[in-house]
Order: C-alpha cells, then sequence, then structure tokens
C-alpha cells in the first residue's frame, strides 16, 4: 500500500485533459489530504471527467486564464503554502511562476508555455519560438528571485522530466558494466564528466507509441493518445536538439542561438515535419518525428563539461517520437493542408483495443546503444487506474505527481530543472505506473542495413552517431 504524505495546503490544478484526469487521482493515492482542498481551472467543459470527485468536494471552475483574469482566478484557490499543478496549454508558465513566488506558492509545470497564439504566430522569429529561448526567458526570470524562494518545478512530465532520470539511470547502468561499484554522482560537474568518460556521444528520446483504437481516423481529424492542442503546438515549433562536440557540420537548414549557453540549434522547419530514425527494444528500427522538447535543452546543457568559459564536450540531444498510427496520419493530413488545423479532435481512451507506449532514453556512443525505459501497455493502463486512461497519460501523470511530492518536502529552491532532483526519488515513486522498466543493449546503428539498397548521399560511414545519420531527408 502506497504510504501517503500529508500536505496541509491546497492545490490547485490548471486544466484537466488528459493529463489533469490522470493525474488527479495518483496525487490522492500519495497526498493524505481532503478533496475539497484540491480545486480546477479548466478552459474547456471537462464536467463529465471531473463529476466523481467533484462530489467528494474538489471544486470544479470552466474559465479561461487569461493575462487581464489570472490574478483574480488564481487568488481564489491558491496562495502562500499552496500547491500550482500547470497541466494546460496556452497559459504563461513565466507569469504563473512569478505569481506563485509573489504568492509564496509552489508551482510544477509540464513545458514551458507561452500565452495563446504565440508558437505559430509568423511575426515572432523562429529562434524566439523555441524551447530554448522560452527556458532562457524562465531562468532570466528566475534570477531576480531572492534565495530560500518557493520552489518552481518546470517541465515535469514524461518528457520532459521522467525522461531526465531514466537518462541517469541508462548512463549509470553503461559506466557501472566498465566499472563495477561506481558512486552515483552528487553535481552537475561530475555527471558531465561521467558522460564524457563513458564515451556518450547521442541520447535519444526514442519513443514508440503502438496503441490502436477500434474505430480508426477519419478525414478531418487529428487523433492522438494525449493533448491533441499541445502536440499540435510543440509540432508546429521550430525542431530543435542539444548540439554534440562530436558532431562535423551543422545542417544546412540549421540556426545557432545568440543568447544563453547556447547549447542547442534549431532548424529551419516545423517538428512536425522533420523526421529521424531511432530505435525501441520491441518496436524495433523506427522513423519518428524530431519535436522540439524542454530535455533537449536541458540536458545537453547538464552534461557539457566546460573548460573555463569553453565547452569541450557535449552530446546530441533530441527527440525521436513515433506517436499512436492515427497520430501519425493526423500530421500526415495536417502537412497536405500546409498546417491547417483539423475542425475536429479526439484523445483515444476506451477505444483503445491493444498496444503499448513505449518510452525511454536511447543512448549512444563508443560503448554501442542502450535503451532503458518503460513498456506500458494498455491492459497495464487499465489495471492501474481501470478504464477511460491509457498508457501515455500515465507516463506523464505519474511523474507530475512525484515532482509535486518534492516539491512539497523541498519547499523552498526556487526554480528547479528535473536534472536537478534526484533521479531515484522520482524513479522510486514512478516505477509502479509504468510497467516493465528494462535496460536493453543493442547493435543497432542509424547506418545499419543502408548501403545494401542505396547509395545514400551525404552518409558518415566513419561516425555512425552523426545527426547526418539520423536524419531523413
Amino acid at each position: 500500500m502506497t504510504k501517503k504524505l500529508t500536505f496541509k495546503g491546497r492545490v490547485l490544478f490548471i486544466g484537466y485533459g488528459s493529463v489533469g484526469r490522470c493525474t488527479l487521482p495518483i496525487l490522492l493515492r500519495h497526498l493524505d489530504m481532503p478533496a475539497d482542498r484540491i480545486a480546477v481551472i479548466d478552459g474547456d467543459d471537462h464536467a463529465a471527467d471531473v463529476a466523481l470527485y467533484v462530489e467528494k468536494g474538489v471544486k470544479y471552475t470552466v474559465e479561461p486564464i487569461f493575462p487581464h483574469n489570472m490574478d483574480a482566478l488564481l487568488s481564489r484557490h491558491a496562495g502562500a503554502g499552496d500547491l500550482i499543478l500547470n497541466l494546460s496549454v496556452n497559459v504563461s508558465s513565466i507569469d504563473l511562476m512569478n505569481w506563485c513566488q509573489s504568492h509564496g506558492a509552489l508551482y510544477l509545470d509540464t513545458c514551458v508555455e507561452p500565452w495563446t497564439n504565440y508558437y505559430d504566430n509568423p511575426k515572432i522569429p523562429a529562434e524566439e519560438r523555441s524551447n530554448y529561448y522560452l527556458r532562457y526567458l524562465a531562468l532570466e526570470n528566475a534570477k531576480k528571485w531572492p534565495k530560500g524562494s518557493p520552489s518552481a518545478l518546470l517541465t515535469h512530465g514524461a518528457n520532459p522530466g521522467l525522461i531526465s532520470h531514466m537518462v541517469k539511470v541508462a548512463l549509470l547502468d553503461i559506466a557501472r558494466g566498465r566499472k563495477a561499484g561506481l558512486a552515483k554522482p552528487a553535481t552537475k560537474e561530475a555527471w558531465a564528466r561521467l558522460a564524457c568518460d563513458t564515451g556518450l556521444k547521442v541520447i535519444h528520446v526514442a519513443e514508440h507509441d503502438t496503441q490502436i483504437a477500434n474505430r480508426p481516423k477519419r478525414a478531418g481529424e487529428f487523433v492522438n493518445t494525449w493533448s491533441v492542442p499541445g502536440f499540435y503546438s510543440e509540432g508546429m515549433q521550430p525542431a530543435e536538439l542539444g548540439w554534440g562536440s562530436h558532431e562535423k557540420r551543422l545542417p544546412m537548414d540549421a540556426r545557432e542561438h545568440k543568447v544563453g549557453p547556447r547549447n542547442t540549434i534549431f532548424l529551419n522547419r516545423p517538428g512536425c515535419a522533420t523526421q529521424v530514425r531511432s530505435w525501441t527494444p520491441i518496436g524495433g528500427p523506427m522513423i519518428g518525428f524530431c519535436i522540439t522538447h524542454g530535455e533537449s535543452v536541458t540536458l545537453s546543457d547538464y552534461f557539457t563539461v566546460w573548460d573555463g568559459r569553453r565547452p569541450i564536450y557535449r552530446p546530441t540531444v533530441h527527440y525521436a517520437y513515433h506517436p499512436c498510427n492515427d497520430a501519425v496520419l493526423s500530421v500526415r493530413e495536417l502537412q497536405m493542408s500546409n498546417w491547417a488545423f483539423q475542425p475536429k479532435t479526439r484523445i483515444l481512451y476506451d477505444e483503445i483495443v491493444e498496444g503499448i507506449d513505449e518510452l525511454g532514453a536511447l543512448l549512444m556512443g563508443d560503448f554501442g546503444a542502450y535503451w532503458y525505459g518503460s513498456q506500458l501497455s494498455i491492459g497495464e493502463a487499465r489495471e492501474l487506474l481501470g478504464p477511460g486512461f491509457n498508457a501515455t497519460s500515465i507516463q506523464i501523470a505519474a511523474p507530475v505527481v512525484a515532482g509535486a511530492i518534492w516539491l512539497i518536502r523541498h519547499p523552498d529552491r526556487g526554480l528547479v530543472e528535473p536534472e536537478d532532483l534526484d533521479h531515484d526519488f522520482v524513479m522510486d515513486i514512478c516505477r509502479p505506473y509504468l510497467g516493465p522498466v528494462v535496460g536493453v543493449k543493442t547493435d543497432w546503428t542509424p547506418l545499419a542495413g543502408r548501403s545494401a539498397y542505396f547509395d545514400e548521399p551525404g552518409l558518415d560511414w566513419t561516425d555512425p552517431w552523426q545527426f547526418q545519420n539520423f536524419r531523413v531527408t
């Protein structure tokens, strides 16, 4: 039985979509607090989904949050010592975390969100629509906070979030395979040095979602296993990736940043139009979308080895996402309409008949390749929470709850990111919700079998881990 943590504050959910509706029941398993100290503010009407908890005392309000009404709405339900979980889209993370600082509240989100009409606004330079730039703004804001200010945990869902802890587990597995009894690094610098010494060159967030439904996607419909607006928003951002020190040349459509540590690049094309080769243990070789995600920024920064102000080591880091087949078809339709969003949307829950979400970290380098992650099936997801949920939403919700528990235990750390947390602490809470959690070695490379079919130009046969070998052109 789960040992509950007593929390005397209030919890405010912002958003109750696919992640929020999964987070609430898991949170109540881990926090000892009455339901009437929980509130939900939602931009869309999900009253039917939250009705069971409203009967138990949860307060539910349907009212979109905008800059002009944010203070009034938040002040009704949160203040000093309380916790805000931002699981929404189109509500500014930076404005929310600053509100929490000025009111003494804890804060967590799953990505750094801007206000609406930002990601796909052609009047905003592509560089400023990147996750790198949004994170840069958040860090600059946090520099104004006093020491010991309320903790604000940015980007702690499945990925970004959980994946950073999986990367650390995988890196230790690889390193301990070479040196038994190796101690867990205690600092950012020690983690970066370990990655360098291990010969790590590339990190993929390698995810293959095979959940299928008894009702296939229809024309004019965007189907997904988690937030459709969330997927569309990040898919319309420029593709971006942490850029490794082993890389020999920049892609022709790459752009570099002008501010901050400059550890990432972005491509002059949407993530939904950028494809890369990757691998997962059950799914095998795959072609996924290089969707921008916060972990590409934070992990590449965290694992940088510096010589003064000069970076001398850094891995390449990016997402390689094969969503469920219906979502892939939805993206294809989106491309064919020149990015005009479909009039209908649907998230798959009860209509899923089989499949898993295989989500993990694929580490590649001098040691070969090693994948570590979750292989949660739809059957296991329903055993955990019952009908009305899917594997993907649980993989996101569990680290949200783990992050919330960490915040309650560490309320005065100011701004923190996933890499700042103890990975064992987070994994211990999340593991019961992840199905099989496995580590698998593989001899796969992005060059495997390719020369037998076509003499593809632009490949680097001297180093399989060059980005040009992963990218599908």
